[in-house]
């Protein structure tokens, strides 16, 4: 085993990636989850996404949201946008990050915003150029990069060929996600060898879901690759509307859990995480799927009967 890295950065991404993909909540119940995720010591948030909301209702407020969301100093929020316009309200708001997805399967891209995956990338030139314009850095997500629910399998060549495209045009950093869960350990280093075969230097950030209990699996192969940013979401909340069945993002608690278990630093106070996870459940009124919310940590012992 390669040795591990000291420490992790977590981009916690409950507020938009996660409640996107839930009944709609209140917009003061979404101002306390994030005022409370920037309390426990996590120095990366996606806060919202800029979308109309007729395509995801769940953001509609997210001018509002944001407008009322406590600032803390040392926290970087990030907003995702599908478009120009959803850029310009970013930019408008006073995001500085702000990241674009594009989908590595064509089937996937079309049924997302009615593109193919070409003809996004098309338009996300332009959108880093009017990003970096206005003094903001662009991050491009690349979904559906460890497989395709409709097609299948994705190749990392395909992967890599994207991500030399987007790095051309101006991409500060890429992600790439596991949309619906199809990742595993032998994918997670096919992926990222493509990827540095091709642009060594590019700053690599990896979103996995859970959907089918790989999650933690990952993410290990991916330290030990010397990945060392992740996304992950409070509770698992969180999952892909177009996919169905692909619900449960790696739940930020838990990655936290193991990487502070192997001796890695996040930054981040574990029971106070776990305490937002349960505000998180208490909002939406649901159990959530995170195995550490259940039990506790692994230091929280039982009493002698």
């Amino acid at each position: 085993m390669s040795q591990m890295p000291a420490a992790v950065s977590i981009r916690e991404v409950g507020p938009r990636d996660g409640l996107q993909n839930e009944e709609p909540v209140p917009t003061g119940a979404k101002v306390r989850l994030l005022d409370a995720l920037s309390g426990t010591g996590v120095r990366r948030i996606e806060a919202v996404s800029f979308v109309h909301p007729k395509a995801i209702p769940q953001m509609a407020d997210a001018d509002e949201v944001w407008r009322q969301t406590r600032k803390v100093e040392g926290v970087r929020y990030s907003a995702l946008v599908p478009n120009t316009r959803g850029a310009q309200r970013a930019l408008a708001a006073g995001f500085t990050e702000i990241e674009v997805v594009v989908s590595a399967s064509d089937t996937h891209n079309r049924r997302n915003v009615n593109r193919s995956t070409d003809e996004s990338l098309d338009d996300i030139a332009e959108l880093i150029d009017l990003l970096h314009g206005a003094g903001a850095r662009a991050e491009v997500i690349v979904a559906t990069s460890f497989g395709c629910p409709y097609e299948g399998d994705v190749d990392p060549g395909r992967v890599a060929g994207i991500v030399e495209r987007v790095v051309r045009d101006g991409a500060d950093r890429v992600a790439f996600g596991d949309t619906t869960g199809m990742g595993t350990p032998r994918r997670v280093r096919e992926l990222v060898t493509a990827v540095r075969d091709r642009e060594p230097d590019v700053p690599v950030l990896l979103h996995f879901h859970n959907t089918r209990g790989t999650a933690l699996a990952n993410l290990l192969t991916a330290l030990e690759l010397g990945i060392t940013e992740f996304d992950a979401s409070v509770g698992g909340l969180g999952g892909c509307p177009y996919a169905p069945g692909a619900s449960g993002n790696l739940a930020t608690e838990e990655a936290v859990h193991m990487l502070h278990d192997m001796g890695i630093d996040t930054g981040i106070d574990l029971d106070a995480l776990i305490g937002v996870a349960e505000l998180a459940e208490e909002l939406l009124g649901k159990r959530l799927p995170s195995g550490v919310l259940r039990a506790g940590p692994r230091t929280r012992l039982t009493a002698r009967p």
